[in-house]
């Protein structure tokens, strides 16, 4: 695997809540083994406890977000940071089954697994892959969905820098709300001839018998 797929490890942690909306999926170790994906290994060592910690993690993975979508790059690196610190990686070189077009293995950069516990191999996957994801690209590059009240997590990969929400369905919703709003303010402006103070029967008793 490269490394900016395991980005998406802290992503698919912090939507497991949506705080404005009260709502938490994030409840059972069921739920826990299916965000770790092709991960079985370590979806095999959560236990009920995990269940706590995961929740812990996420609200700091939340922070590196939050921040990153405020502008303040230096704080989310320093949040980033301190989870780096606390859940170590174990980078490996790794081939597995995959050759090339020579019959030689595809080498690339391999996180293994952690050895205590679920959460910590998971935390430590997420961490570095949101690093190497923020150092590659920039902490403009993580942001947090403006179509009210999803409040997603998103990893911004458009050439341009321009992603603003977490899915197609979200963007177009804030399309239709910003479109409704336009309509209601141009229904609510007031029609500049009746502050003219002319009706129509007036404006023709103003004009001269040459205009008529």
């Amino acid at each position: 695997m490269e490394l900016a797929y395991y980005s998406d490890y802290a992503v698919r942690l912090v939507n497991t809540e949506e705080p404005a909306r009260n709502k938490d999926a994030l409840t059972s170790v069921e739920v826990i083994r299916e965000l770790f994906g092709p991960a079985t290994q370590m979806a095999r060592r959560a236990t009920d406890s995990d269940v706590t910690r995961f929740r812990s993690v996420r609200a700091r993975l939340r922070a590196v977000f939050t921040a990153a979508d405020e502008g303040d790059h230096t704080g989310a690196v320093d949040l980033l940071n301190s989870l780096l610190l606390e859940f170590p990686v174990s980078p490996q070189i790794s081939g597995h089954d995959t050759l090339d077009e020579e019959g030689r293995p595809r080498w690339h950069m391999h996180l293994a697994d952690h050895p205590s516990n679920a959460t910590a191999g998971y935390a430590a996957i997420a961490a570095m892959g949101l690093a190497f994801h923020l150092t590659e690209f920039g902490a403009d590059r993580l942001g947090l969905c403006q179509a009210p009240p999803c409040r997603n997590a998103y990893l911004d990969t458009s050439t341009n820098r321009s992603r603003r929400y977490c899915s197609d369905r979200c963007a177009t919703r804030a399309n239709v709300a910003a479109y409704r709003a336009r309509k209601r303010l141009e229904a609510e402006r007031p029609d500049p001839a009746a502050h003219t103070g002319l009706t129509d029967e007036s404006s023709q008793e103003n004009t001269t018998p040459g205009d008529r």
